[in-house]
């Protein structure tokens, strides 16, 4: 295998992490040997900073002047990477033999493919696929997230069913390769999201600039998930909701105002499932998600205002999902991505 060094660069951003680096970071060692491996400390007030040029001084160390969450620590961080590709990896992530390869060889394959992901089991049952990315992300006709292994909370066992390689819509920030000149042609993650979907709206938008995304099937990582933020937490809550209407309100290029008045009568449905299941903290998030959101929207405006000048290609909408995941998850009572017809995903 050609030594890769100075092309790829493997990429962690960690903010008061030490015990995940101590337990994740052996692997990344251990099987990235070809590739620059780069920690990005997102102003840490533990001991990981110190931890790393102590135990790990060949480490490239890049330490950020402030905590701006994901996408202002990677934007921060990777101004001073020199590589023709990224890795973009949680600092919970073991990843395992050869797992650069395949992911490699696609980009390789094709310029017009900006970015690609591995599938991402879980690290606690390395039978499960994980929620964050699973084994590729998609969107559906409301441009509600959901993955193949993975809609809303039902997470599917790996039986194999998903080790195909295919065109997806989005891959997970939590183990993304991507092209260097992409990602900042993009101008990188919207720093408004602080955290959390940043890297659906970073496809969305290169996508809308004619690039492709895939899941490579032949390429496995393990990652604990809700390391920084529990799945079930209400902050996620908040930023899930928000930033939903944050990336439709940039990006789609439709009638703006029916489809979110749409979103917002569906988001009322969950308040309502709050309710029923007794989660009170969850409701109060969505409601702060969406006063948030109105906040915010003079600024969204413009943004999506820019977004339409500067578009010269044409969308590239495989992996949008013609019908509604919400009717065909809680209605129609389908958990398995295999359930979903071929027939009504975009091409």
């Amino acid at each position: 295998m050609e030594n890769y060094k100075h092309r790829v660069a493997v990429v962690i951003l960690n903010y008061n992490g030490k015990n995940h680096l101590k337990k994740y970071l052996p692997s990344v060692v251990r099987y990235s040997s070809n590739y620059h491996i780069v920690v990005a400390d997102n102003a840490s007030n533990d001991d990981s900073v110190a931890f790393l040029k102590t135990d790990y001084p060949d480490i490239e160390l890049i330490q950020n002047e402030h905590n701006g969450g994901f996408a202002k620590g990677y934007n921060d961080a990777l101004k001073h990477v020199d590589a023709e590709y990224y890795i973009l990896l949680n600092s919970d992530v073991e990843v395992t033999e050869n797992w650069v390869e395949p992911l490699l060889e696609i980009l390789e394959s094709d310029t017009t493919i900006a970015g690609c992901q591995p599938i991402v089991n879980s690290y606690v049952d390395r039978t499960k696929f994980e929620h964050a990315g699973a084994a590729g992300g998609f969107l559906d006709r409301d441009y509600y997230p959901f993955c193949r292994g993975r809609i809303f909370e039902q997470v599917e066992t790996d039986e194999g069913q998903y080790n195909s390689t295919r065109e997806i819509f989005w891959a997970t920030g939590a183990c993304m390769m991507i092209r260097a000149k992409d990602f900042h042609e993009a101008e990188g993650f919207d720093t408004s999201f602080f955290a959390h979907m940043e890297e659906i709206d970073l496809c969305w938008r290169l996508k809308k600039m004619g690039r492709k995304f895939f899941v490579v099937g032949n390429a496995q990582v393990f990652h604990l998930g809700g390391g920084t933020l529990n799945y079930m937490s209400p902050k996620k809550t908040f930023l899930n909701f928000r930033n939903s209407l944050f990336m439709i309100t940039k990006n789609y290029d439709g009638l703006l105002f029916p489809k979110l008045f749409k979103r917002l009568i569906l988001d009322g449905l969950a308040t309502l499932q709050f309710l029923i299941s007794g989660q009170f903290k969850h409701i109060l998030a969505l409601l702060q998600a969406h006063f948030s959101f109105y906040a915010h929207l003079p600024e969204l405006l413009k943004k999506r205002k820019n977004l339409k000048a500067h578009s010269g290609q044409k969308f590239n909408s495989s992996g949008l999902y013609k019908k509604s995941i919400i009717v065909e998850r809680y209605l129609r009572h389908k958990t398995k991505f295999s359930q979903l017809q071929e027939q009504h995903f975009e091409k």
